[in-house]
């Protein structure tokens, strides 16, 4: 039968009319003058369940994107994923090429063109390195963490990335435990302000600049309490241990505007913290208003079934998106299990949708709706990868990260001429191990080492000797970093060497993989033969500089009491050895401070300085009966915020504004600080108080203020403190924050142990 011409027409121009709409109704979320939440809704109201659950769903780049596409297996279910709109993000693809690849599926074949968001572990740099973390935090230099972290972000950015998953905020006190050298160190008070440092340094003041990338606060919660510092282990503390000494810097970086969190993979009181309502619901999305997204850790939904908290993926995959966990990496469940969740009443697609609502807000927030390809801009990425200014920054960074632990008769610095140095250890000479763990980006065997450091001061005799190897053999994923424990076939020629010099430099610790992810130790002494190598050159000269490469606190009772002068330079990345070179020769004056106590030996693990009292802290009845060991002293080696410089300074005058403050009334405090040495130097001035009489124990000291002053030789500056409500009070078992009244000691000084101290009271 034929059709009318007038009919079909009209058809044609009806189809015409419904699909021009729904052309325009699809692209009206892309409309910039429109609120963000409102672009969100408008896209939304569009999205497919399936769709929005894609959101939710994160996978790891697996091939070459540039390359001919995957033609079967788990690559090509997560092309036609991509292609679908199933894919919200992915993570360690990388270069401003590959990158706009990816990008371009999701956008140009997706039915929606929704973009992704791709992340990446930008934990101490990019290409160009900084410090290791911790290294960073015993800078106490806020400032130069903040652009520490903006200059990997710069990096970043210009290869493609948009989302780091960074900073690491666990509160750490077990050396034991290889994290440690991805936060800050053992102190809350610390950790809270390089928490926000470091997310102001990877976001900027716009996350629509495309030379920022979204932070992720990690992991949350109390993954640095793991128990005996192994890796994934359990954690069980009280609730307020959690809020006072685990969560601050978490809220810290909330208060920032960090705009992701990622889950940890421990347990916490028995409940893993992926499917944990309590942590994410309760406190993060509830109390704290955090209006971003939760990312989980790597499979660690699918890891809750190990646990035995979930029976299998769909019970894991309910349980996770109900505990407020919005974004799967790498468990491939939540696209496989929660569109069927939802169908068979099983969770609600509320769920889902503020879900899928926390991760668009972060997009849009980006600008990868307004410009999808605003990070694949390649000449960017050559101009900005490793160049001068991102070298002077990490150097900068590097120097301010060393700490001097140790100077008899003034060691250091060392002379720059008429002197013969012998350098020994093959750290020394190591390109690699001083990048540290956690630089995927990073080339192998691209740091200054401190071989050539020093080789730029020329007026000296410098002989270099490896003495020992350290490994045999690193990489990232194998096991275990096998060390050298029965090759002594260098001793002989580093004694030689020893044996005729002035002074010896040994560069001794850890390689790059012997701390980070899943690098527990039992052991905190110097690796392999190392010991042994100290002590026999320790026999032919005793002038000895002990420089430390390593990624925690280790356990050095023999060198603390018998080398002259120990330096703690970490693992401090690509410039390492010009900043190694620059102290020890004094072109720059040491003045970190740690972030860390060292221990006198594993067997103090965890050991800190900010513990609580026991009923019996002291030998008052001298007997055997009180809380010690009987075989070494209870305090550290060195602790917390200890540092010495190659000057000295002076404390005195502490002022209290008056001896009794009402509740709510700022105490006012201040010291005079005299640099009372030959050279300029920086300290780092610490507050510490305590609450003697509480309803609930408190720490012996706790750190509530620092200040980083820079004083000329023979100057004196007076330094001042504000002690509010914040700083005086502390939640109880049932997260209540409390302020008591009652009388509070103070201590201002250069480190937690030692400086001058008064009272006043709280009315």
């Amino acid at each position: 039968m034929k059709k009318n011409p007038a009919v079909k027409h009209t058809l044609k121009f009806l189809l015409m009319l419904v699909v021009t709409g729904s052309y325009a109704q699809s692209k009206s979320h892309l409309d910039q003058s429109k609120p963000i939440e409102e672009r969100i809704t408008l896209l939304m109201s569009q999205m497919t369940l399936d769709e929005k659950v894609g959101q939710m769903n994160q996978y790891n780049g697996s091939w070459d994107f540039t390359g001919p596409l995957p033609e079967s297996g788990s690559e090509e279910e997560k092309y036609e994923h991509l292609k679908k709109g199933w894919v919200g993000s992915m993570l360690n693809v990388r270069g401003a090429k590959e990158v706009r690849a990816v990008q371009r599926i999701a956008v140009e074949e997706s039915r929606l063109g929704i973009p992704i968001i791709f992340g990446f572990d930008v934990i101490h740099g990019y290409k160009t390195l900084s410090p290791i973390p911790l290294a960073e935090a015993a800078s106490w230099d806020l400032e130069a963490i903040k652009n520490s972290a903006s200059v990997a972000a710069l990096e970043a950015a210009a290869s493609g990335l948009n989302w780091t998953f960074g900073p690491n905020v666990d509160v750490g006190n077990d050396a034991r435990w290889g994290r440690v050298m991805e936060g800050a160190g053992e102190d809350p008070y610390l950790g809270s302000k390089i928490a926000k440092a470091r997310v102001t340094g990877f976001q900027g003041e716009n996350l629509n600049d495309p030379t920022t990338i979204a932070s992720c606060a990690k992991h949350f919660a109390a993954y640095g309490y793991a128990e005996a510092g192994r890796e994934y282990n359990t954690v069980d503390m009280s609730i307020s241990k959690l809020y006072n000494s685990v969560l601050p810097p978490f809220k810290a970086a909330a208060d920032a505007g960090v705009r992701t969190f990622m889950n940890s993979f421990n347990t916490l009181n028995g409940v893993p913290a992926t499917g944990d309502v309590f942590l994410q619901r309760d406190i993060l999305k509830g109390d704290w208003g955090f209006n971003g997204f939760v990312v989980s850790d790597w499979a660690s939904i699918s890891e809750m079934i190990t646990h035995g908290f979930a029976k299998d993926g769909a019970d894991a995959s309910a349980k996770a998106v109900t505990a407020g966990s919005d974004l799967d990496m790498e468990s491939h469940l939540y696209v496989k299990e929660l569109v069927k969740l939802v169908e068979n009443g099983t969770i609600k697609e509320a769920l889902i949708d503020d879900a899928a609502r926390r991760i668009l807000r972060v997009k849009f927030e980006l600008g990868l709706f307004d410009d999808p390809y605003k990070y694949c801009d390649e000449a960017r990425e050559k101009a900005t990868i490793g160049n001068k200014s991102n070298n002077e920054a990490v150097l900068d960074m590097a120097k301010k990260s060393i700490v001097l632990l140790k100077n008899d008769d003034n060691l250091l610095p060392l002379k720059k001429s008429g002197q013969k140095i012998a350098l020994i250890g093959a750290l020394a000479s190591d390109k690699n191990s001083p990048l540290g763990s956690w630089r995927i980006a990073a080339d192998d065997n691209t740091a200054v080492s401190v071989l050539e450091g020093m080789q730029q001061y020329q007026d000296n005799e410098l002989v270099y000797e490896k003495g020992t190897d350290v490994s045999i053999g690193e990489q990232l994923f194998v096991q275990e970093v096998k060390i050298n424990t029965d090759d002594f076939s260098g001793f002989d020629a580093a004694r030689n060497v020893a044996k005729d010099a002035d002074v010896v430099v040994m560069v001794l610790g850890e390689v790059g993989f012997q701390s980070g992810e899943g690098r527990s130790r039992t052991e905190l002494g110097l690796p392999g033969n190392q010991q042994q190598l100290l002590e026999t050159i320790f026999e032919v000269n005793k002038n000895i500089v002990l420089v430390l490469n390593n990624g925690r606190p280790l356990a050095l009772p023999w060198a603390a009491e018998h080398i002259p002068a120990i330096v703690e330079t970490w693992q401090l990345g690509t410039q390492a050895g010009n900043a190694v070179a620059q102290v020890l020769y004094g072109d720059y004056n040491p003045s970190g401070k740690l972030p860390m106590s060292f221990p006198r030996n594993v067997g103090q693990c965890p050991i800190y300085y900010n513990h609580l009292s026991t009923g019996r802290p002291v030998n008052s009845q001298d007997n055997v009966f009180w809380s010690h060991y009987i075989d070494v002293e209870n305090t550290p080696l060195f602790p917390f915020g200890y540092g010495l410089s190659y000057t000295d300074f002076k404390y005195s005058n502490l002022k209290l504004g008056k001896s009794e403050y009402n509740i709510g009334e700022t105490v006012e405090l201040s010291v005079e600080v005299t640099n009372v040495g030959d050279l300029d130097g920086k300290e780092v001035v610490q507050l510490y108080i305590n609450d003697p009489v509480a309803s609930i124990v408190r720490p012996v000291k706790e750190l509530k203020g620092f200040e980083l002053v820079a004083l000329k030789k023979g100057k004196t500056k007076t330094i001042t403190f504000n002690l509010t409500n914040a700083e005086l009070g502390f939640y109880d078992n049932d997260g209540n924050y409390l302020v008591e009244p009652g009388m509070f000691n103070i201590m201002v000084g250069g480190s937690s142990d030692s400086g001058l101290k008064d009272k006043f009271e709280l009315k």
